[in-house]
């Protein structure tokens, strides 16, 4: 067979040593602009994770690789006069020249031929008529853009600016600076690569950017420029420079990495974030996904290798781009966590991609855990709460309060729709399942949406609180859950609007009814589905009708007792189609601007208020993103979030998208919680996050980072109701309160994840990752 690799990256020349080992017949030919001894660039990262992966798949070019790194176990941030070291990480860094001397020798030697200086036309038909050609020529890759009609790449240009630069400081742990200037905030991303050598990637906003002037500054004088910024923490060493322009970080992504014979590896097909450290690693794991794939198949089948390979290797990719796009984000915002303390500040750092938690970060720092745990408390003590600051609960487990209702923990059950209402009214089904979910031991409980009126229901099946019927059934599951546990329950008040007559969620998720349905009204004349019935406009005479229906519905749930109520403003619903854009096209004072569309949904919100006991909270949902080109944005979010709380908003449910059919979310572990993150922080306003929130140690590492207040749970709920009852008996919060029957078992489960949780941490402890610190100092000596 014969293989052409355009690039002589680490991607193109691991995937060449590899085949090469595994079918030495095979001529593969490298071909790279560059000549060999050109550097670009400084060091590169590797976790442990990554070397024993090196480890297994090549043993010579492992031990040289090790030979010639700098490790180091520790994180070390610096923010705002404060140093906060944690440990447990396991990485180091390598020059990247060396990397590719080392791995340029090593597929030399097994018969690989090398032609540097040698620039390649995508339209050679030279080159291209190999039986393989794979392309590895980097994140500027002319043959990716050469035949972008058939790879498909989107390019998303962050707005931030870095530069890539060196120093011959020293540093014995992955270093993070942020210093603050009178043009804005830097960010120093520092690690040593091998002994004097250290990578400095400096990174600021486009504001700050312009505002110092670095777009007019050559490359040796932003180098001086940023010596000046750094003097302190360079220690009297200079700043090395090495093509260290100002640039914007490209996010890659293409549709497909298979063209014929051709594929992409390494940048070619794929970026992440430097600030994930994980650029070279996806490009060398790129190689061996490609030489696993010819070896499932046979290593003759190239067709069926390059399929296997994209299938196999995509989903991978794609989580971790996911991970570094949350990572790159939370550096573009960073002046949003910028008043947070410190301790804080360290902790949303460290978990910012969602790769480490909160349990993670317990096993490898666990001081520095304990400070995040002591910090919760502190601020739970503020509020006027008692906590024990010096042996603090985990932050889920500490209080919290709206106005004068007092919630025992953060965790909430999330608002879902059981679609098991008789003409509206809640029945046993609904005792069972919000009686059962109490006694778990969650802080707050929501309702499913409640309708305000029989026009209102999203389905058939969907409850309601429009006659006495309804608020006799309420008030005897609410009634229940107060005898019966310390969670507070929170009526959700919702109506379907344009959504409305639709079958229930197990027969086609908002699909119409095909009979039986009634007349829905929406904002503006727009179906959901193109299948759909068409929605009436509103008039001012349906608007009068739903606040006073709205306000009906609130009174019936104080008198049925509940101890919050929530105005659901979310999912495309008819508050929610006055909100966005997409769904809002009306020409009057209700339509066009943010603050006009806004003006409905805080009619019935004031209404509400009004009508709602003083002293009892209310919450809003809402959609922070309609996952659409030209809908809400999470900036828009925080205007929405607002204009609420100025009306008497106590807390924003933050949720996403359902506003049209054609979204494209983008999902992921607590994809949500972002919005929560920005809302609280920009805004200062008290917020629920929910989405894809699985674990207690996810919501521990929301709440101690400072992204939400309280956290919904969802799915997790529906199938163990005592999701919070095991949660505690795990981070030993032994007040969760527990109803006198069950008490044995609350005592049992204590004891036995007292004793696993001790045998877990061991566990754990004993069976830490493999460090290559001991192959490094074998090899150094």
């Amino acid at each position: 067979m014969k293989v052409h690799v355009i690039g002589g990256g680490p991607a193109g020349l691991y995937f060449a040593i590899l085949l090469k080992k595994a079918w030495p017949q095979t001529r593969i030919t490298v071909f790279e602009r560059n000549r060999p001894d050109d550097t670009f660039g400084f060091g590169v990262v590797f976790s442990d994770e990554t070397l024993d992966t090196f480890e297994t798949y090549d043993q010579e070019s492992y031990r040289a690789i090790v030979g010639h790194f700098a490790y180091w176990d520790d994180i070390e941030i610096h923010f705002r006069g404060t140093t906060h070291r944690i440990g447990g990480n396991g990485l180091c860094g390598c020059s990247r020249a060396t990397l590719l001397k080392i791995l340029g020798r090593r597929a030399r030697a097994l018969g690989v031929e090398i032609e540097y200086q040698h620039e390649i036309s995508p339209l050679d038909p030279a080159i291209r008529n190999a039986d393989l050609v794979v392309v590895a020529d980097g994140m500027n890759s002319r043959w990716r853009d050469t035949f972008a009609d058939r790879f498909k790449p989107h390019v998303d240009l962050r707005p931030n600016f870095f530069s890539w630069m060196g120093s011959t400081r020293p540093f014995d742990a992955f270093t993070f600076f942020f210093r603050e200037t009178e043009h804005g905030i830097f960010i120093g991303h520092c690690y040593q690569y091998e002994p004097q050598c250290s990578t400095w990637i400096i990174e600021t906003d486009p504001q700050t950017f312009a505002r110092a002037g670095l777009d007019k500054l050559d490359e040796a004088a932003s180098a001086r420029f940023a010596e000046g910024l750094f003097a302190q923490e360079l220690q009297g060493h200079r700043l090395i420079t090495n093509r260290s322009i100002w640039r914007n970080f490209p996010t890659i992504r293409c549709e497909r990495w298979v063209a014929d014979n051709m594929v992409l590896i390494g940048d070619a097909k794929a970026t992440a974030h430097f600030s994930i450290g994980s650029g070279t690693k996806l490009a060398m794991e790129d190689g061996i996904a490609l030489y696993e794939a010819f070896r499932s198949t046979g290593g003759r089948d190239v067709a069926a290798a390059l399929a296997e390979f994209e299938a196999r290797r995509r989903e991978e990719v794609e989580k971790t781009q996911h991970s570094a796009d949350v990572s790159l984000v939370w550096f573009e915002h960073v002046e949003r966590f910028w008043n947070m303390d410190p301790t804080r500040f360290a902790f949303g750092l460290m978990t910012r991609s969602k790769a480490i938690t909160y349990d993670n970060l317990a096993l490898r720092a666990p001081e520095f855990v304990r400070g995040a745990d002591r910090l919760v408390a502190r601020d739970v003590r503020a509020l006027g709460f008692e906590a024990d600051v010096s042996q603090p609960l985990a932050p889920m487990f500490q209080p919290f309060r709206l106005r004068r209702l007092t919630l025992e923990n953060r965790v909430v059950v999330s608002p879902m729709c059981q679609y098991s209402a008789q003409d509206g009214t809640p029945n046993d089904w609904h005792l069972v399942h919000y009686g059962s979910r109490a006694i778990g031991g969650a802080g707050l409980m929501f309702t499913e949406m409640t309708d305000v009126s029989k026009d209102a229901r999203i389905s058939p099946g969907c409850a309601g609180i429009y006659n006495d019927a309804h608020e006799a059934a309420w008030k005897r599951i609410v009634d229940f859950v107060h005898a019966q546990s310390k969670t507070k329950f929170c009526l959700q008040l919702g109506h379907a609007g344009r959504k409305g007559a639709t079958k229930l969620m197990w027969e086609g998720i908002d699909e119409p009814l095909e009979e039986g349905g009634w007349p829905i009204i929406s904002a503006s004349p727009l179906p959901y589905f193109p299948h759909s019935p068409v929605p009436r406009e509103m008039t001012r005479a349906d608007m009068d009708q739903v606040i006073a229906d709205f306000v009906a519905a609130t009174k019936r749930g104080q008198r049925a007792g509940f101890d919050m109520l929530e105005m659901h403003a979310a999912h495309g619903y008819l508050l929610a189609s006055f909100i966005s854009p997409l769904t809002n096209t009306r020409r009057d004072d209700y339509g066009g601007t943010l603050e006009n569309r806004l003006r409905f949904p805080l009619e019935v919100f004031r209404a509400m208020r009004a009508a709602w006991p003083d002293e009892k909270p209310m919450s809003v949902r809402i959609s922070a993103t309609d996952w659409v080109d030209g809908g809400l944005t999470g900036d828009d979010a925080v205007e929405v979030a607002r204009a609420f709380a100025e009306a008497g908003c106590d807390l924003i449910d933050v949720s996403t998208g359902q506003t049209v059919a054609d979204a494209q979310p983008v999902f992921g572990r607590m994809f949500q919680t972002p919005f929560s993150d920005q809302i609280r922080n920009e805004a200062g306003l008290a917020t629920m996050c929910v989405g894809a929130i699985t674990t207690a140690d996810q919501v521990n590492t929301i709440i101690a980072a400072g992204r939400a207040d309280l956290v919904a749970l969802a799915r997790p709920h529906l199938v163990d109701p005592y999701f919070s009852m095991k949660a505690a008996a795990w981070y030993g919060a032994v007040g969760i309160h527990c109803p006198p029957q069950y008490l044995a078992g609350k005592e049992q489960i204590f004891r036995n994840s007292a004793r696993e949780r001790e045998e877990w941490r061991d566990l754990r402890l004993k069976a830490k990752p493999k460090t290559h610190r001991d192959t490094w100092k074998e090899a150094a000596e």
